[in-house]
């Protein structure tokens, strides 16, 4: 049995305060931490990922893929443990092998959601969870607002991949913003409502994010070369015809007989995988 990590506090007056995080307006007056690492994880370079909980599978896709990529290329990734995007980005850090910070809205001592109780002790084995609430305090719907910038306040750049028109995404980048820090989205189709939150955000000026190099370049890292990963399933029968030569979505639907969501799902994976790239709408196998 995995033994709980012991509870560490550090107050604003402790040398071990994360400077960024000591640096925004309104600082919380001390961390509660529970975790293997070392409080000095807060204090290295890091990015934010957040968006909808209930979000779609091409923000899942997105989120757990820019993390694991961000994360393998030495970046630390922060998120909410929420469900959808939040949960994502944890599992695709740890997917890369490294450790990732949750915030929690909630007393330190809690694993919010319960559904992600599971995820938190993946997380802790390596990382942190974090909490300027004590043990015992209750989530609370207002709790979740502040503990968004905290988010925020940690990290030099917010990711947000789906954001609704009143999401809390959109809080974490306020509060981003109002701090002077980085602020990147992923656009979304402008006939959902996952993306009007999102297409707002582009709309008063934030960096559109198409590519986890567009994070890296602003740390001055370098994405990190990885192998393909192996593809199976619809992906592999996709993938197999654009070898032959490039098409669009339609001709690829009758080559293979596969519904369109089972073929958009199968362009998503091979796309994030490296294995296809898409320009006007025409889809190509990349060089091996």
């Amino acid at each position: 049995m995995t033994p709980t990590p012991a509870l560490v506090y550090l107050g604003r007056d402790s040398p071990e305060f994360p400077a960024a995080l000591a640096a925004i307006f309104d600082p919380p007056p001390g961390l509660h931490l529970r975790g293997s690492a070392p409080p000095g994880l807060l204090d290295r370079p890091s990015v934010a990922v957040v968006g909808a909980r209930a979000c779609s599978a091409y923000g899942r896709a997105v989120s757990r893929s820019l993390a694991r990529d961000l994360a393998a290329a030495g970046l630390v990734v922060v998120s909410g443990l929420a469900r959808g995007v939040d949960a994502e980005a944890h599992r695709g850090a740890l997917e890369a092998g490294a450790p990732t910070v949750a915030v929690l809205g909630c007393g330190i001592d809690r694993d919010y959601p319960a559904a992600n109780a599971q995820l938190a002790a993946r997380i802790a084995c390596d990382g942190l969870i974090v909490s300027e609430y004590e043990p015992g305090v209750e989530p609370a719907p207002w709790r979740f607002p502040a503990r968004n910038r905290i988010i925020a306040g940690l990290t030099a750049a917010t990711i947000v991949v789906e954001a609704r028109e009143r999401s809390g995404a959109l809080i974490t980048a306020d509060f981003a913003l109002e701090e002077g820090r980085e602020v990147f989205v992923v656009p979304g189709e402008i006939t959902s409502s996952l993306s009007m939150g999102t297409n707002a955000l582009l709309r008063l000026g934030a960096t559109p994010l198409t590519r986890s190099d567009d994070v890296l370049e602003v740390f001055g890292l370098l994405s990190p070369r990885r192998p393909p990963a192996r593809v199976a399933g619809p992906a592999a029968a996709v993938l197999e015809q654009l070898r032959a030569g490039p098409v669009g979505a339609d001709e690829l639907i009758r080559a293979t007989g596969l519904e369109a969501g089972s073929l958009g799902g199968a362009l998503i994976e091979l796309e994030l995988g490296g294995h296809v790239t898409e320009e006007a709408g025409i889809y190509r196998a990349a060089a091996p």
